[in-house]
């Protein structure tokens, strides 16, 4: 197991899935939301190109994985992220699906593909790059977090730059940017058709926004019913405890 890990990374599980992903404290590991998004997202089950942008460790291709036998593509800035994600991909001996790419998400389109892919993905930066907390942060979590190599606008370019057409777009946010995300999509072809708010517990504002959408596609949105991450006894709700342990 050693050859697999440096300094203070550790393998866990992905339980649902059946499979492990390489992870550490103090550089990156994925948060509820990447589960959420990929859950959330159609994919195609058998033939397909997928995107997942801002990979990070890789978790999204790999839950990805577990629905879908098309191509996934996940790119990611950071050297030290897209490295960890090479590794469990190919330690979960799926590399002939699975192809991990240390790049910009920034016209990262010319160099894979303009409007070839049926399905993107991101969980972007969710924070403004000139926020208190960014020098309170080590390097990789800043940059993962904050809006400093690339902004939400250009991450919706991007993805509408890699799809075809009728191809879908899904992304995890904030709900205070829900206008921002919609403009944008709108500015870039893409039509939200889907969108589900997650809520911590009954009773309490959503926290994070689930929204779909489709290359070129007619307006007509649906608002899902809410996601309740907690029941009342402090435990995670039944849904979100098949999302992270399946049927197990």
């Amino acid at each position: 197991m050693e050859q697999w890990l440096k300094d203070d990374e550790r393998l866990d599980y992905l339980l649902a899935e059946d499979l492990r992903i390489i992870q550490s404290p103090s550089v990156f590991s994925f948060s509820l939301d990447a589960v959420l998004l990929a859950r959330f997202t159609y994919v195609p089950f058998k033939r397909g190109k997928m995107v997942d942008l801002c990979t990070g460790n890789g978790a999204i291709p790999l839950f990805l994985s577990a629905r879908s036998q098309a191509e996934i593509v996940g790119i990611e800035l950071q050297e030290r992220l897209a490295d960890m994600a090479t590794r469990s991909v190919e330690f979960n001996k799926l590399t002939e699906q699975i192809h991990i790419m240390q790049d910009n998400v920034i016209g990262i389109a010319s160099k894979i593909g303009t409007e070839k892919y049926d399905v993107v993905t991101c969980n972007p930066p969710y924070f403004p790059a000139h926020v208190a907390s960014d020098k309170n942060l080590k390097e990789h979590l800043a940059i993962a977090r904050h809006e400093i190599h690339l902004t939400l606008e250009e991450a919706v370019q991007s993805a509408s730059e890699l799809l075809k057409q009728g191809g879908k777009a899904a992304f995890v946010h904030r709900p205070g940017r829900l206008l921002d995300i919609v403009t944008s999509m709108r500015a870039n072809r893409l039509e939200p058709k889907r969108i589900r708010f997650v809520y911590p517990k009954k009773g309490k504002e959503a926290n994070t926004l689930l929204i779909e959408a489709i290359k070129d596609g007619k307006p007509d949105l649906k608002i899902l019913p809410p996601l309740y991450v907690y029941g009342e006894d402090g435990q995670y709700t039944d849904e979100v405890k098949e999302m992270l342990y399946g049927d197990k």
